[in-house]
């Protein structure tokens, strides 16, 4: 897997800072999640192939997640799309979009198709052969939801040499792969265990932003291997966060402490502190692996 942070910043638009997108690359798809003002920008910045996008995963309604979204939608028409397009959001985004294409009599020349969420309680929203997504419900002042992106268990890996130690034939090597057992002319059954290898173990990356502090989410992400936390305040300013429901660096910290995941990834940081390693170093004193998200970073998951 593979994460680009497009923009990883709260509120408004700055010159140097961008509101919150981000594109991840897992098992051959790009998903887009979130689509902040510019997004369509900072793709072109980071080389990303528009036409890879198919699926655009939105949190919620507030301008900084979505405003992006009508100027790339159209941007798809100008370079001529014809594949669909599926947007993922909540209740409220498909008036939102078309309303716009209607106002400029601008509709898409392609397949845009809108999965509009209103549940309470996570669901899944995407599944091919390769991945899954669901939903990771959060609090914050309107209805949102984090994505939750999980790769499925590969095939089994054959184990050539033991295969041939069997003298099996090569036509049996795909049932092999599948979990078969073979069993041998002389009648002896060999265990599909001793013939293959265990697969890579499946990765899995969860997407939480905005949201207050809730443990509610701990169970929904419970081992994943990299988390991304919003983090809008330090502590300094804790007073904020269940107001304007966000979260502190130390908060999200105990969140993927709780939830045991390999690695935190901050972001959604208030533009009012003058360096972001504040945050990591906050929440290092709860949960040690934690990284900053920034405009343009890239992860290998």
């Amino acid at each position: 897997m593979k994460l680009n942070i497009l923009g990883c910043y709260a509120a408004t638009p700055r010159s140097l800072n961008n509101p919150t997108a981000q594109v991840l690359e897992i098992k051959n798809h790009l998903f887009l999640i979130d689509c902040g003002e510019g997004t369509q920008v900072q793709l072109r910045k980071s080389k990303v192939r528009f036409s890879r996008i198919n699926h655009i995963f939105i949190s919620h309604l507030h301008g900084d997640h979505f405003f992006g979204l009508p100027g790339l939608v159209s941007t798809f028409r100008l370079l001529g799309r014809k594949t669909p397009l599926h947007v993922y959001g909540p209740k409220g985004i498909k008036e939102a979009i078309t309303l716009l294409l209607k106002l400029g009599d601008s509709w898409t020349n392609y397949p845009l198709l809108f999965h509009e969420l209103t549940s309470s309680e996570s669901e899944l929203v995407f599944e091919d052969n390769t991945v899954t997504v669901s939903t990771i419900p959060l609090q914050h002042r309107v209805y949102t939801n984090g994505f939750l992106f999980k790769e499925k268990p590969g095939q089994r890996q054959l184990n050539v040499a033991a295969a041939e130690k069997y003298s099996i034939d090569r036509c049996y090597y795909q049932n092999i792969k599948n979990g078969r057992d073979i069993r041998l002319e002389d009648n002896r059954l060999i265990a599909n265990a001793e013939l293959t290898f265990d697969p890579p173990k499946p990765k899995s990356y969860a997407f939480c932003s905005d949201t207050a502090y809730t443990t509610s989410i701990v169970p929904l992400i419970k081992d994943v291997d990299v988390l991304y936390h919003e983090a809008t305040f330090l502590e300094t300013e804790k007073d904020l966060a269940p107001k304007t429901k966000h979260a502190t660096a130390k908060e999200a910290a105990s969140i993927a402490k709780a939830a045991n995941v390999g690695q935190l990834i901050l972001g959604h940081f208030s533009t009012r502190y003058k360096s972001i390693e504040l945050f990591k170093e906050e929440a290092q004193t709860i949960f040690s692996n934690v990284a900053l998200a920034d405009d343009g970073k890239e992860f290998q998951l």
